[in-house]
């Protein structure tokens, strides 16, 4: 995954389009040039970021780098200044917990029937196991963790999206949207 990671945030991509934002900055205001970096780098950011699920954080420090360059972009920060201040203030998640927000949203999506049946059939509720009738897991919303064998199974959405969605707090499993 280094090499995909390497080319989301590479110069032809998210960096190029850092640099022709920065020539406009002046020109424009903050709300504008956010709304620029939203839909020129930070959706390439997103695009399908859930197959970045645990993978460790120094394979998709690059990622992080150009979120961190947009925001200090938007709001004309030196490079030692920090970043995080200016991240809450856009409301945007670190890359890492971007992904596992990705996750969840796929998981309610499976949660309440409206994705798509390949999804649903990949993961199992906790209470679909067999002869659970009288658990309380029955009743519970949670999805049941597949027994691996490795470490790098842990990154499919079978196990992750699971893990992801039961490390949830139960009042959010049951919101509609």
């Amino acid at each position: 995954m280094k090499h995909h990671v390497a080319k989301v945030a590479a110069r032809p991509t998210c960096h190029y389009h850092l640099r022709c934002l920065r020539q406009i900055r002046r020109r424009v205001g903050q709300e504008v040039t956010t709304r620029l970096m939203l839909a020129t780098v930070i959706c390439r950011l997103d695009y399908c970021n859930a197959a970045l699920a645990g993978l460790p954080q120094a394979t998709v420090a690059p990622i992080q780098r150009v979120q961190n360059s947009a925001a200090r972009l938007i709001f004309k920060l030196s490079s030692p200044e920090h970043v995080t201040p200016c991240l809450l203030q856009l409301r945007w998640l670190p890359v890492r917990w971007r992904v596992q927000f990705k996750l969840c949203c796929i998981m309610h999506s499976v949660s309440h029937g409206t994705c798509p049946a390949y999804l649903t059939n990949i993961v199992e509720p906790a209470g679909a196991g067999r002869s659970r009738s009288g658990l309380r897991s029955t009743s519970s919303t949670d999805y049941t963790l597949p027994q691996l064998r490795t470490k790098f199974a842990e990154r499919a959405f079978s196990y992750a999206g699971p893990s992801a969605w039961n490390g949830l707090s139960d009042d959010l499993h049951g919101r509609p949207s």
